[in-house]
């Protein structure tokens, strides 16, 4: 689980001012979109307290017969 391979520096934590945004983009340009992806990932689980080891996608099917003609 990505979960468990970051740990949070609460210490390390700075604001800036939100229209300062160019050394975020500049931040995640430099990072390879594989790691952009792992940091997407990581973010969606923790927002929606995802765990992909245990949630699954319930399986729905439905068996609809035709009228046959």
């Amino acid at each position: 689980m990505l979960r468990n391979k970051f740990q949070l520096d609460k210490t390390a934590f700075s604001f800036d001012a939100h229209e300062d945004v160019t050394k975020e983009r500049a931040y995640w340009l430099s990072k390879s979109p594989d790691e952009r992806l792992e940091a997407m990932e990581l973010m969606r689980q923790i927002n929606y307290d995802y765990d992909p080891a245990t949630d699954r996608v319930s399986r729905v099917l439905a068996v609809v017969e035709r009228p046959s003609g």
